[in-house]
């Protein structure tokens, strides 16, 4: 499953795609993981960024809240932040696809 809940949290396993024309949800990555593509390049963090801009804007988050568990120098991530309603539509969304 490419999602896990707890504790009003959420946690997702990304699969990024830096360098891409612009920032977007893509589709399952197998059954573990979303695909994520990019606009930044993977250099000295800025996709990393980006990735956090990305979902605190899609969900309506502080980037704050945006925590890296893993994968801060790979691309396969797990991210960690608040669940809230826009999340549950969006992992219902996914599901669906």
């Amino acid at each position: 499953m490419f999602y896990s809940i707890e504790d009003e949290r959420v946690t997702l396993r990304l699969k990024a795609q830096p360098s891409a024309s612009k920032n977007e949800w893509c589709e399952l990555y197998g059954d573990e993981a979303i695909k994520v593509r990019i606009k930044a390049p993977a250099v000295e963090g800025a996709a990393n960024d980006e990735l956090r801009k990305f979902i605190a804007k899609s969900f309506k988050l502080s980037k704050s809240d945006i925590l890296f568990k893993t994968g801060q120098h790979s691309k396969f991530k797990i991210v960690t932040f608040p669940l809230n309603a826009l999340v549950k539509a969006w992992i219902i969304h996914m599901k669906e696809k």
